[in-house]
């Protein structure tokens, strides 16, 4: 059995959040789980034009810390967590073969903000916890993640229709779409490109958070044709059942006339939580800070797609952060309910969600 690594004293991340609450951006920035020191900076330097995504979130941005368990919610945590480290298959949608294997990736993927997530999208049923759990384990083996790789992916991102750069506020990993920029056909590739770019959203999280900002950009003058609804559905039940509690806001700008009938038609199928995190033509840089906005949603970042320099920075940057994140479970014991905050480069986190002094 591999050693468990013992706790190390409190970083400057983790005094920070007990004085006020929130994460020091700039302790980010000198955090060895981060990979750059300068703030604001892209991955590979550019700036006027930047053509790489921004590192880690400016010191505009505060990200919130999420407050300790309850003593019921405790229970109920470490009660699922007893059962789904009792898992050794998945279930299969088809008799051949009945079962998975559960992976390494799996057990990594299951890790204690995982399994919160889906109390809090089940409104704290262990029961249906675990059965949405399964399900999104099954849902991630036979949709097939792994084999979606950036250079089956590339040519959907080919003209920039999806861009990930620059955190919000709150410190959410920024992803940019612009369906007036769509280069091919209806198909099911389309919602892959999405999954993908979600993963990688995932992937560019900073340490303590665990959401995302989704900006959607239609562009009027582009005269965007409607997504057809069978697409839109689709989206909605993958980010609902499988990404439940990762949309942390959801801005929607430019909205022409051809499109609007369409959110009136996917509207019934947007759960309350989901459509109460959804604002139409807001202001944008008072929900993103300036320095990390790109300009044609109204920030100061002058920022250019190209894609033979933004794809290959992109899935560099997340293939090092999955790397460290990787290292850093295997170190730790592979344990199921390991904590993201430290496999993001904090400390551990105990049970009740408090960290451990040094």
């Amino acid at each position: 059995m591999a050693a468990v690594a013992q706790a190390q004293p409190a970083t400057g991340i983790e005094r920070q959040t007990k004085q006020n609450g929130s994460i020091d951006i700039q302790d980010l920035h000198t955090s060895a789980a981060n990979l750059s020191i300068a703030e604001n900076a892209t991955y590979d330097g550019s700036t006027n034009p930047a053509k790489t995504p921004f590192i880690n979130p400016s010191s505009a941005s505060k990200i919130p810390i999420t407050s300790p368990l309850t003593a019921d919610q405790s229970t109920k945590y470490e009660k699922l967590l007893t059962t789904v480290k009792s898992w050794t298959t998945k279930p299969s949608t088809t008799p051949n073969p009945p079962d998975h294997p559960l992976t390494d990736s799996d057990r990594m993927w299951l890790t204690r903000e995982c399994l919160l997530r889906y109390l809090r999208a089940t409104k704290w049923d262990v029961h249906q916890a675990g059965v949405r759990l399964q399900s999104t384990l099954t849902w991630r083996q036979e949709y097939g993640l792994e084999k979606h790789t950036p250079e089956y992916i590339s040519h959907e991102n080919a003209t920039g229709k999806q861009v990930l750069t620059g955190y919000d506020i709150a410190g959410r990993p920024c992803l940019y779409l612009n369906p007036g920029k769509q280069n091919t056909e209806r198909s099911n590739k389309q919602v892959e490109h999405l999954v993908f770019m979600l993963e990688r959203t995932i992937d560019l999280m900073p340490t303590g958070q665990e959401n995302l900002a989704l900006i959607i950009n239609f562009d009027k003058k582009l005269g965007s044709e409607r997504p057809p609804l069978w697409q839109g559905k689709q989206v909605l039940n993958i980010l609902q059942n499988h990404y439940p509690e990762r949309l942390g806001r959801g801005l929607v700008i430019n909205i022409p006339w051809i499109v609007q009938p369409f959110f009136k038609l996917i509207n019934p199928f947007i759960d309350p939580a989901t459509r109460e995190k959804l604002k139409f033509d807001h202001d944008l840089r008072l929900l993103v800070p300036p320095v990390q906005l790109l300009k044609s949603h109204g920030g100061d970042v002058d920022f250019v797609y190209e894609h033979e320099t933004y794809w290959p920075a992109l899935n560099e940057l997340s293939a090092k952060k999955k790397a460290s994140m990787l290292e850093r479970w295997e170190k730790g014991g592979k344990r199921i309910g390991e904590s993201e905050w430290y496999l993001r480069g904090g400390n551990r986190v105990d049970s009740e969600g408090e960290i451990p002094e040094g």
